[in-house]
């Protein structure tokens, strides 16, 4: 048996320690998550259809359909949703692979903690807002000011997880690779990374959700298409109905990349656990 293998073993014994069963199938995790939903949507409809809230302030479920209607006649809704997804996940890789890497760094090296540590913690406090009209000057406004923006969104959620879990990986496993000779980057794939491919999950889904966040951040300021455009186009024009469809995309949206991410996660768990 290779050194390689026989670590990776103790490694997966590891995650498996950690990992808890799941209790109910898919069916009816999928059944529990819809309900609230649904009680919104009925509740949502009730209100406007007796004229509980105003039309003008809340239009009904059917209004939003409506809206959906006359922008996928105009070619318009499904131009604005393909526009914004290719930005979050061009952004979201990029952001992702380089927090893994500077969160490798920084999370095994004190040095390069002590040097980096307090420069990222104050880059991690500035809004999105603050980043839009650095980036307009030094890119102008096109997709690499937006790119970059959603990058920089993904990149401190998966930085500061995986370097934390990276910094508390078992020293035994750390000790047992280090008998089988592996060093440096082979130590880090073999022992390390796979020890936190928990930790790695969480940053991913906490960088996906701030990927679309930064994106309607980038967006509303300086964008022609778009979710986010479309979002504050309709605001300046009164159209609650198109901001209420917006809304409601971005969630379907967030939802839908969440559940392919959650794909990955299960393929990550059955390679390490």
């Amino acid at each position: 048996m290779s050194s390689a293998t026989a670590v990776s073993e103790l490694g997966i014994s590891h995650v498996e320690s950690t990992a808890g069963p799941r209790r109910g199938g898919w069916p009816r995790r999928l059944a529990l998550g819809a309900l609230v939903p649904l009680l919104i949507l009925i509740v949502w409809e009730v209100v406007t259809a007796t004229g509980l809230v105003p039309a003008y302030r809340l239009p009904g479920p059917l209004a939003v359909l409506r809206a959906a209607g006359e922008l996928q006649a105009a070619g318009e809704l499904w131009l604005h949703v393909a526009i914004s997804v290719q930005r979050v996940l061009i952004g979201f890789a990029i952001g992702s692979v380089a927090g893994l890497a500077v969160a490798s760094l920084v999370g095994l090296s004190r040095t390069a903690d002590a040097l980096l540590g307090p420069l990222l913690a104050a880059l991690r406090a500035v809004p999105s807002l603050a980043w839009v009209p650095l980036l307009i000057l030094w890119m102008q406004i096109g997709e690499t000011s937006k790119i970059t923006l959603i990058a920089i969104g993904a990149f401190f959620p998966v930085l500061t997880t995986v370097s934390s879990a990276l910094r508390h990986t078992d020293p035994q496993l750390v000790e047992a690779g280090r008998a089988f000779g592996l060093r440096g980057l082979s130590l880090l794939r073999t022992v390390q990374l796979p020890a936190a491919v928990p930790a790695v999950i969480s940053g991913l889904r906490l960088a996906l959700a701030q990927s679309w966040l930064f994106l309607v951040a980038a967006e509303l300021i300086a964008s022609s298409m778009g979710l986010g455009f479309l979002l504050n186009d309709s605001q300046q024009n009164g159209r609650v109905d198109r901001i209420l469809l917006t809304i409601v995309l971005l969630a379907l949206l967030g939802t839908a990349t969440n559940a392919l991410l959650g794909l990955v996660e299960k393929k990550l768990l059955r390679r390490w656990a």
